[in-house]
């Protein structure tokens, strides 16, 4: 599969994700991530039979699904609510689930969100339209230990006291660019070479803000709760704290007897309800980091249900 032929977003490891679901021939793929729809364009090349539900919670999103033809349905929402979203259009069962959890290159481009530390924009941060908490209310709002507390956390930035009491001092911050300057000014120079230095703090602020990693996990759980024997799910993570849930949640799923190897007879009855089709991780090569670097940290894990 070569370049997203939509200028929203440049798919990562688009190939890879369609060889490995391998998802049969009139069965239900669901696109947790849908963006630009590159992921789905190559599952449909691949695999021409297959149902698409996509799903995003970008509004921006339903635009590009337009044109793909009547196998693909879009939802708006958020992948959290995955279950309910599947079983709403009448789905009680799928084929693969497939979950791309970097930002699109369109909400990084774009300043109106507020996700980019180049371009100046508003303290929003949401990936999607509707209320909830907003980058503002952190920077603006909340005191000093909590802020930190966030940015070592979700950006494991070993700056982030310094990073949290820089901000505090500085309020009332008006928008991305003066809030890049205040990090970057917080950073002290032998660390500011490796990337810019806010990038671990907006990072930070994004995945707070919309509660990313508690997404992952409840959209996981409910993708493995609707998949079919035999069916795959597989995770596209950036972030380590991601990576990290999927890689626990795939092995512990892949986990059978757990009695001590002396025992004659199982006592636990644990039997395994995945099977890891990537023992480890699969990672863009150096030519499609070349023509798309913001691929350099991602990581694809695929597992497959083999129970009911």
């Amino acid at each position: 599969m070569g370049r997203d032929p939509s200028p929203y977003h440049l798919p990562v490891l688009a190939a890879e994700v369609a060889g490995l679901l391998q998802p049969p021939a009139g069965g239900v793929v669901v696109d947790a991530t849908f963006g630009g729809g590159g992921h789905t364009r190559a599952l449909l090349a691949a695999h021409p039979r297959i149902r698409v539900i996509g799903i995003d919670r970008d509004p921006e999103a339903a635009t590009q699904a337009a044109g793909l033809g009547p196998g693909v349905t879009f939802l708006s929402g958020n992948f959290r609510n995955l279950g309910e979203l599947v079983r709403g259009v009448g789905v009680d069962e799928i084929a693969a689930a497939f979950f791309d959890l970097g930002v699109s290159s369109h909400q990084l481009d774009l300043g109106d969100r507020g996700l980019s530390y180049h371009r100046r924009g508003p303290l929003d941060m949401r990936l999607g339209d509707g209320g909830g908490l907003t980058a503002d209310a952190l920077v603006n709002g909340w005191d000093e230990g909590r802020l930190a507390g966030v940015i070592r956390r979700y950006g494991e930035d070993p700056h982030a006291a310094r990073i949290a009491a820089a901000i505090v001092r500085a309020r009332p911050v008006h928008d991305t660019i003066e809030l890049a300057g205040i990090i970057a000014a917080a950073v002290p120079a032998r660390s500011r070479r490796g990337g810019h230095p806010a990038r671990r703090t907006f990072q930070a602020l994004r995945i707070a803000v919309n509660d990313e990693l508690g997404a992952l996990t409840a959209g996981l759980e409910d993708a493995l709760s609707l998949l079919q024997a035999g069916g795959r799910v597989g995770v596209i993570s950036y972030h380590s704290l991601e990576d990290r849930i999927v890689k626990r949640r795939f092995a512990a799923g892949a986990t059978g007897c757990i009695c001590p190897p002396d025992l004659p007879v199982c006592g636990c009855g644990r039997t395994a309800a995945l099977r890891l089709v990537t023992r480890h991780p699969v990672v863009p090569g150096e030519a499609e980091v070349a023509a798309n670097p913001r691929a350099r940290s991602a990581r694809l894990r695929v597992a497959e249900k083999v129970g009911p």
